[in-house]
């Protein structure tokens, strides 16, 4: 990448923050709480990112989510520790690639824990998928739809809406693989 002298970078200074100095497996054991957590932050982190199409920018707001990040180790920290480090050491020990299966115990027992002392519950399965709608207060407002936008008709008023489908004459097209 080609910088030129109009470009201004930060100062070393300004890009200085509190790290999480963590291993992989402690952070994948807390990592749908930290979603969770700090979910808007991160949002309106990836939304600076994606409009600007240059970090510099979004350094203040990066600084927010590390330190959220750091703010819930430190409320895991001081309320489900010993259940926390189980579950963490769990995932590093128990598999090659840090798997959960090996774990689900000490993982309803952390989980358990959250809910109890610190009312998080885990995310269910798919929460991270699905489409959601962020509303962030340093955006512009959507554009008004154009009025002199011609209005299309729908091209196919003649197919099927939603209708569910009858089953398949022959059974599944893999049939060899659902043993």
């Amino acid at each position: 990448m080609v910088i030129t002298n109009g470009v201004k970078l930060p100062e070393f200074s300004e890009l200085t923050v509190d790290e999480c100095e963590l291993s992989t497996a402690t952070l994948m054991s807390a990592a749908p709480y930290v979603g969770k957590h700090c979910e808007a932050v991160n949002n309106e982190f990836m939304l600076c990112r994606y409009e600007n199409k240059d970090p510099r920018p979004c350094v203040e707001i990066g600084k927010k989510v590390t330190a959220c990040t750091m703010q819930l180790f430190k409320h895991i920290k001081d309320n489900c520790k010993l259940e926390f480090n189980q579950y963490a050491n769990c995932i590093d020990k128990s598999s090659g690639n840090y798997t959960f299966h090996n774990c689900r115990k000490t993982q309803a027992v952390f989980d358990a824990c959250m809910d109890e002392k610190l009312c998080m519950n885990r995310p269910a399965f798919g929460y991270f998928c699905r489409a959601r709608i962020h509303h962030s207060p340093t955006s512009p407002p959507p554009p008004e739809p154009c009025p002199c936008a011609p209005k299309v008709p729908d091209p196919t008023p003649s197919l099927p809406d939603c209708k569910p489908r009858p089953p398949a004459r022959f059974g599944n097209r893999l049939y060899w693989a659902t043993e």
